[in-house]
């Protein structure tokens, strides 16, 4: 018969093929498990409230039109809706996709099933397949692994969280239109169970055996599966465990398949005294907690707690007096087990003779060892019982005492035999490869001394006082022609042979009375010895190192040793060499992967490298875990040192005379660090862990603080910040890192991370965590509560500076770059700010507060074209006030008559709207004041700090610019393609230079709007009388009651006219200059000799506005005389 795993057997290759997939999907399944988005567990008040219509469970199919209509009736519901989607749908279908497969798996199975069953595999049926060997394994595997998905589902996916996705899915996605989508039967499979993993949760009826019938199953595959599970030893393990009483660890990974398997069919469970009598008695006879797949740990009192049968049968095992014997019986193994193997360990005892000799001793010693550390580790899992479990809790205190448990001493056992199995591994892997090789030498050698012995008898060689013998000369020649036809390659017949001829050197010793010479004696025992070593090292077999695997398993600890983690850290810290002993544990427990990847392999599937980096990964993410504690010791030091640096330590000035040198040393203060080699990324995850909290809790304001806590904090936040630079540059030397580029890194991480979060509630698609390029599995930023409307601190440090630089209580003076208090014209803050921050945050803090202010801005925006749209353009009043006024002032090269009265009936009609107009406007000139000071700021530090930089980046930028410009002139020259980002990339390396013109900058898309020019050129008449013109200050504020201030005014304005069309702002520059020649008309017809205030400040605009705008002063005089420009100023 063809071998059932061959290629071309497709019986073999379907099943094969089935079960990878299935050990994929369980791998998918436990990867997606720590991905579910929180929001649909709706576990706070704000969730609820917010996505409660959006989120539904499986009533939705009750009736989807009833809840559509609520969302349709609302349109915020659907914009949040819509969001929601956005943002969610990309995870949604992963999670889709894993559900469908779980369906998909249980649909082939059955089809194969059925195609076995009508002979669509020649000569193969479900009996001949079952008594296949590898056939067997493969279709007990495949109905058990579609139970541990069932399990991995309801445990780690609540049913709720499951119902809440899918419909999600359903309602967002394409896939309910087309045809052929099976999402009615995944619902099916995967609705609700009830069932909850919370501790304490009660159980539901008939779980989970109800949960398990939902796709029909055939009732003779499962009952043959459960015949063949029961009866057989169907992975052939016994034979790597002798002993009897090592029978249920033997059987375990079988008993764990059972276990699952006989959920199939509860009839057993419930009723089949007898079957489940003999299933107990020979899996579970001295254990009850057990690994289903993975370290998923099951405790059999409280799953079969329901089924009669299944409880009745556990009951001898489940006798105090039972489960006192075992308990004593592995604390007794623990105590004789833990110095044999500390002596195995000691330094040169494992040589390759004694391992040679004692093979079967040692292997003994590690089965003892292996079966008492599992049965130890399992049965003292805090996880394996429920402390709501009055029984439960008795047998865990039962079995503590009993087998006096130590969970130090237990994983000092783990380590050693991890340790001890590593070690000899090892050696037996090198006396394996080098077999041959070494029996081949011994042979030869054994031959050659028995040519010479010959020699010797001949009577040739001069050996002193040996006769010549000629019956012994032949014998010797014969002798050493036998050694040289042994043959390696039939290792038994060359056993055999070896033994006789070690015997027949033996008797010719005796017989021949050649004991009266030592040279002779000598030779024979030599080749003695070299024929013993031939037989020993024939008996290397790799059947030992198959047995070392098989015994050494520690899957069923792949959770469990998540407890011990403390343990290993203390020890660590306590002894760091500790590290090169537990790398074995880590190696032991890697062991694990083989089982989910074996079938995987098999199959040549394309799935081995996801599963292998999954778990591969957690491993790491554990070892990681666990050998943090070396960073977090090293910062622990590095904290002592922070406080030196900062409080102690004097800076050293770069010149220094010689005699002084002895007081700058310092000696008392220094403070010592052992130079240990470190984990980088442990150094990196420390750092970022103890830099993220000092921002977090360092930029806490508190917005009713006179003054301000913002310098005050900036100056302790760049000491603090200061202290971790400069230690950190202090040990870099010791433990051999770059610490300046991981310092840079780090920081720009953290910054760029809390930006880009502070700045998802101005998005509509979120940055998930897991989407963020800044975020990090292996050094993750940490996530703190916030503490006020701002998500991170950046949020904090920006609103804080909105706050104390608010125009209505402030008032900027431009050229002293300052801010003053409007009432007590005390100075509030200057572009020293700006300096601070940089020296608290760097360029990444500045540039990150730039792009916050930048969406800032865009929201202000909006919201201001959305209230002009629904508010102002819709007052019938008010529009036609509009159009009253547009037919005044046409056309506008004109003079408008009886000015004074036309401009302030209008103004005074339209007052009620430019309270919000003036707020909006001045918001946004206050941010693009400060978005100016940050590009000062940057722009000086660059030109600092890295003058190259600035001027390479300096004259690209006008190169590049000059080209476009000539490409605009004359289309035939070179301009950058639409898939080119250059001019992207260089705007990003000019933004953090500080080369840029935030008043320049386009923030969002427009559509054309009525009376667009008219409203702002009202909006400005109507500020003027509120500001007054004073020679040192420019135009200021008349009342601090009434405030505004004048350069937002005039930055927020020419902001705004910047997102139009330019022809906007040409009418309304004409419509202003209009403004200039009518009032004055009329003020020299009525022969009033002073210029009207109005005028100074409409003429104070216009500079202003060409200075801001670095326009020409031509633009201005297009629509004044320039004499009046001229003029003006010594008018006053």
């Amino acid at each position: 018969m063809v071998d059932f795993l061959a290629e071309n057997n497709l019986c073999g290759q379907a099943i094969l093929r089935i079960v990878s997939r299935g050990n994929a999907i369980i791998a998918e399944l436990l990867r997606l498990s720590d991905f579910i988005p929180a929001v649909f567990r709706l576990k706070d008040k704000s969730d609820q409230q917010k996505y409660g219509d959006i989120i539904c469970d499986f009533s939705y199919f009750k009736g989807p039109e009833y809840y559509e209509g609520k969302l349709e009736a609302k349109p915020e519901l659907q914009d949040l809706d819509e969001e929601f989607r956005e943002n969610n749908i990309e995870i949604l279908s992963r999670f889709y996709l894993a559900f469908e497969s779980v369906h998909k798996y249980i649909v082939d199975l059955n089809r194969y099933l059925d195609d076995l069953h009508e002979g669509v595999y020649i000569q193969q049926t479900l009996e001949t397949v079952l008594l296949n060997e590898d056939g067997k394994q493969l279709l007990c595997e495949a109905l058990y692994l579609y139970g541990v998905m069932l399990l991995v589902i309801d445990q780690k996916i609540e049913g709720e969280v499951r119902e809440r996705m899918l419909v999600s899915y359903y309602r967002y996605s394409a896939a309910r239109s087309s045809g052929d989508s099976n999402l009615d039967d995944i619902c099916k499979l995967l609705r609700s169970t009830g069932y909850s993993s919370q501790p304490g949760a009660k159980r539901p009826s008939n779980y989970p055996e109800s949960y398990f019938q939902r796709v029909p199953i055939s009732n003779t595959f499962i009952s043959m599966v459960i015949g063949r599970l029961r009866s057989d030893d169907i992975y052939n393990q016994v034979s790597a465990y002798p002993l009897p009483e090592h029978r249920s660890t033997a059987l375990a990974n079988q008993a764990a398949m059972l276990y699952v398997c006989l959920y199939f069919s509860p009839s057993i469970l419930h009723t089949q005294q007898a079957k489940m009598r003999e299933i107990v008695d020979k899996y579970f006879p001295d254990n009850w907690v057990i690994s289903i797949y993975m370290g998923i740990t099951v405790n059999l009192v409280e799953a079969w707690e329901p089924y009669k049968a299944a409880k009745t049968a556990l009951n001898y095992t489940l006798d105090s007096a039972n489960i006192k014997e075992q308990a004593t019986r592995y604390a007794a193994s623990m105590e004789s087990l833990r110095p044999q193997v500390q002596q195995l360990l000691k330094e040169g005892f494992l040589r390759e003779e004694i391992i040679l000799d004692n093979i079967p001793k040692l292997l003994n010693c590690l089965r003892d060892c292996n079966v008492a550390i599992r049965w130890l580790m399992l049965h003292s899992a805090e996880s394996a019982y429920d402390p709501n479990n009055k029984r439960l809790r008795q047998m865990k205190e039962q079995v503590l005492n009993d087998s006096k448990y130590n969970p130090k001493i237990l994983f000092q056992i783990l380590l050693d035999t991890a340790q001890f199995e590593f070690t000899l591994k090892e050696m037996f892997k090198q006396m394996l490869s080098e077999k041959q090789i070494k029996w081949e030498s011994y042979k030869k050698e054994g031959s050659e001394r028995m040519t010479e012995l010959a020699e010797v008898f001949s009577g040739v060689k001069p050996l002193t006082r040996v006769e010549k013998n000629e019956n012994l000369q032949a014998w010797f020649r014969e002798i050493s022609k036998q050694i040289e036809s042994l043959n390696y390659e039939d290792s038994t017949a060359a056993g055999r042979k070896t033994v006789q001829l070690i015997q027949a050197l033996v008797e010719v010793q005796e017989f021949h009375q050649l004991e009266s010479n030592l040279q002779v004696c000598q030779f024979l025992a030599d080749t003695r010895k070299f024929l013993h070593q031939m037989i020993r090292t024939i008996n290397i077999k790799e059947e030992v190192l198959i047995t070392m695997q098989i015994v050494g398993d520690l899957s069923y600890a792949w959770q469990i040793i998540d407890s011990f983690t403390s343990i290993m850290q203390e020890s660590i810290r306590v002894n760091p060499s500790m590290v090169t002993k537990l790398r074995a544990t880590f190696l032991k427990l890697a062991s694990a992967l083989d089982l989910p990847l074996l079938r995987i392999n098999q199959a040549n599937s394309a799935d081995l490298l996801s599963v292998s980096q999954f778990y591969s990964g957690e491993l790491v993410a554990y070892v990681r875990k666990v050998l943090q504690i070396i960073p977090e010791s090293m910062f622990t030091s590095l904290a002592k040192i922070i406080k030196l640096q900062i409080h102690d330590i004097m800076e050293v000035p770069t010149r220094l005379d010689k005699d002084k040198l002895k007081d700058y040393s310092q000696l008392g203060a220094r403070y010592e660090v052992d130079p240990k080699q470190l984990l980088e990324d442990g150094i990196r995850k420390e750092l970022v862990k103890r830099v993220a909290y000092a921002l977090h809790k360092g930029l806490i304001f508190n917005p009713k603080a006179k003054p301000s806590e913002l310098m005050p904090k900036l100056k302790d936040m760049a000491a603090t910040m200061d202290g971790f630079y400069r230690s950190f540059e202090y040990i870099q030397d010791y433990v051999s890192i770059y610490g300046l580029k991981i310092w840079q890194e780090e920081v720009s991480r953290i910054i760029n991370y809390n930006v880009e979060q502070e700045c998802n509630s101005f998005l509509r698609a979120k940055i998930q965590d897991w989407q963020s390029v800044h975020q990090s599995t292996h050094i993750p930023i940490p996530k703190f509560p916030s503490v006020d409307e701002s998500a991170t601190f950046i949020g904090r440090l920006c609103r804080e500076i909105l706050r104390i630089t608010d125009p209505k209580i402030t008032c900027y003076i431009d050229q002293m770059n300052t801010w003053y208090d409007l009432k007590s014209h005390q100075e509030v803050t200057n572009n020293r700010l700006f300096s601070e921050i940089q020296n608290t945050l760097g360029t990444f803090g500045l540039n990150g507060l730039d792009r916050l202010l930048c969406f800032m801005i865009v929201k202000e925006l909006q919201n201001f074209l959305t209230m002009l749209q629904k508010t102002i353009l819709r007052d019938k009043a008010v529009v036609d006030v509009f159009k009253a006024m547009l037919s005044a002032v046409n056309p506008v090269q004109g003079i408008v008559a009886n000015a004074n009265k036309v401009y302030a009936s209008a103004v005074a009609k339209t007052q009620k709207i430019w309270g919000p107009y003036l707020e909006a406007i001045m918001k946004v000139g206050q941010m693009q004041i400060l978005r100016q000071q940050i590009a000062n700021e940057l722009n000086y530090s660059c030109k600092f700090d890295s003058k190259h930089l600035a001027a390479a980046l300096e004259n690209l930028n006008k190169s590049l610019l000059a080209d476009i410009e000539a490409h605009y002139q004359d289309p035939s020259l070179p301009y950058p393609k639409e898939d080119n980002t250059l001019l992207y990339d260089i705007t990003a390396h000019l933004e953090a230079a500080g080369i840029h013109n935030p008043l320049n900058k386009i923030y969002i898309t427009t559509k054309r709007l009525p009376y667009f020019p008219i409203i702002n050129f009202l909006f400005i008449i109507a500020q003027l009388p509120k500001l007054q013109y004073s020679k040192n200050q420019g135009m200021t504020c008349r009342k601090a009651t009434d405030p505004v201030d004048w350069p937002p005014l005039v930055l927020g304005l020419l902001t705004l006219l910047k997102q139009f069309h330019s022809r906007y702002t040409h009418q309304f520059m004409a419509l202003i200059g209009q403004f200039i020649r009518s009032i004055m008309e009329q003020c020299t017809s009525q022969k009033i000799p002073d210029m009207p205030s109005d005028v100074v400040g409409a003429l104070m605009f216009l500079e202003d506005y060409v200075k801001y705008t670095k326009l020409s002063r031509k633009v201005a005089e297009a629509h004044v005389p320039s004499f009046i420009f001229d003029e003006f100023r010594t008018i006053l």
